[in-house]
């Protein structure tokens, strides 16, 4: 089910809520459990055939976590390998065997037709990292009901964020969470109708630029390529940006508080900082539970190197079963290298920090890092994604569409001399494109984001405590509803075709 269809909204919510709270009030176990069914129900409605793979997930986690409490020394150890392993070979099973075989033999890509359960990486890695703390001796709460609904928790089922146990748990026991609050859907709702208006009116307006160039890349000339890579570039910010903030607004509602996923990555001046800004609790989970185990930079800088390598490589991987998204997680993993390395020189010579210009030239070339990689993520294999990064360094010329240079009287002769080439048609679209990704960066760049909006109110977990003041902070006026109205049914309107969330497919 979509957070952004009206079957969801008009329907599954307020059913959800009220019966929450009516349960919760008598008994807040019956809450908890009234949320699980819910939350079940509400992954069923994609197929309800892969209900049963989630709760035998579960259960089984469940027990081996209660395995894994009981047992002492080598045999405690057994068991979480072995259940680890279990949760990897299912994982590998439904999202890698296609990949794999393709590879091995190289037949047709989707030979074994095995469709992938949606939300499958994310609560096989919640449940695993349930797993480790366990072993680790960190869980404290412990009941099964408590349990289920960490693992299946509607607002972050299908796309993150992914939540730890000790940030959960103990608020899906507290008592108090039993009741609703005014604050709680105030804030709540206004965070959520951010979120859904990145999607809706951002996101889905820039798709169409980027499917035109990612569907059928053919050789794009320069402006061509930039136009889509960075149409898609926003569309994915927005995208699921706008996701993570209407799970945590919709948790809002229920009393209960996500942890931040999104902190303006697009700002970032080295690509360490994009990662603590992007997709902040995979970021979480692949530290603490990957990169740390393999031994962190505790053993000297080659050694975090290649740490920081094969934690990258995985992570691209676990978005998805292409050698697209191994390149992608490899760029990534060689730019924090990099990262490392120039600024371990500038500590070595004692160099300081670059004025604002040094900043600006650090943001330009993080950005842009960043944006080749995506090519990498989203197109359809490595040919295609060679032939648009051959298009953006201009080995497929410059042209711009014949409509436009019309209206250029004798400039279009100069830019003709100066290697310009006219294309017949496009202008429509090439100068909505443009026009579009204007749009898009101005919101990225300089617009405040969602928890400098609402930072007076705590609008997440783990932020810490340093997010600016803005401008537009939210506040509950009468000013501030009516603008909120407005975006609403600027929403509402959008409505008519739900889009998946591109998270979705991971």
């Amino acid at each position: 089910m979509l957070f952004n269809s009206f079957s969801f909204l008009l329907a599954f919510l307020p059913v959800t809520l009220i019966g929450y709270f009516a349960l919760a009030r008598r008994n807040p176990v019956w809450g908890v459990g009234w949320l699980a069914l819910a939350s079940l129900f509400f992954y069923g409605w994609w197929d309800v055939r892969y209900v049963p793979l989630l709760l035998a997930s579960i259960v089984a986690n469940y027990g081996c976590a209660q395995a894994i409490r009981r047992a002492q020394g080598r045999a405690r150890r057994w068991w979480l390998a072995g259940a680890v392993t279990g949760n990897l070979l299912l994982l590998a099973y439904y999202k890698y065997a296609d990949f794999f075989y393709a590879s091995l033999t190289g037949e047709h890509a989707h030979v074994l037709q095995v469709v992938l359960p949606i939300g499958i990486s994310f609560f096989t890695f919640t449940q695993i990292a349930f797993l480790v703390d366990t072993a680790r001796g960190f869980v404290q709460e412990g009941r099964f009901i408590h349990y289920v609904l960490f693992v299946t928790y509607f607002p972050h089922l299908v796309a993150g964020p992914v939540l730890h146990h000790k940030e959960m748990m103990p608020q899906f026991a507290d008592p108090r969470n039993a009741l609703p609050r005014a604050g709680n859907f105030s804030v709540g709702g206004t965070i959520f109708l951010i979120g859904l208006a990145k999607k809706t009116l951002l996101a889905d307006s820039l798709a169409p630029y980027a499917h035109a160039l990612f569907n059928a890349p053919g050789e794009p000339t320069l402006l061509m390529a930039w136009g889509g890579v960075l149409a898609y570039t926003f569309q994915l910010y927005f995208d699921f940006s706008g996701y993570s903030d209407m799970a945590i607004g919709l948790s809002r509602m229920f009393g209960i508080n996500l942890p931040l996923n999104f902190n303006s990555p697009y700002k970032s001046l080295n690509v360490v900082d994009f990662w603590r800004r992007w997709h902040m609790t995979l970021s979480r989970f692949l530290r603490d539970y990957l990169y740390i185990p393999l031994g962190g930079n505790r053993h000297g800088a080659a050694r975090a190197k290649v740490n920081l390598m094969v934690t990258m490589v995985l992570g691209g991987l676990w978005h998805g079963a292409s050698w697209n998204f191994v390149v992608w997680g490899g760029l990534h993993g060689l730019y924090l290298v990099i990262v490392h390395a120039w600024q371990a020189l500038k500590a070595r010579l004692g160099w300081q920090e670059g004025g604002r210009a040094g900043r600006l030239a650090a943001w330009a070339l993080t950005f842009i890092a960043v944006v080749f990689a995506w090519v990498f993520f989203r197109a359809a294999d490595l040919p295609s994604a060679l032939s648009i990064v051959a298009g953006m360094v201009g080995q497929h010329g410059l042209s711009l569409p014949d409509a436009i240079g019309a209206r250029l009287g004798g400039l279009r002769d100069v830019l003709s001399q100066l290697g310009v080439g006219w294309s017949l048609g496009g202008g429509a679209q090439f100068i909505e494109t443009w026009s579009w990704v204007l749009v898009a960066a101005l919101v990225a760049f300089c617009a405040p984001n969602t928890q400098q909006i609402m930072h007076r109110f705590d609008p997440a977990l783990d932020h810490d405590g340093k997010v600016a003041p803005a401008r537009l902070s939210w506040v509950p006026s009468q000013r501030h509803a009516l603008a909120s109205g407005l975006l609403a049914v600027l929403c509402l309107l959008a409505l008519a075709r739900p889009s998946e969330f591109l998270y979705f497919q991971f």
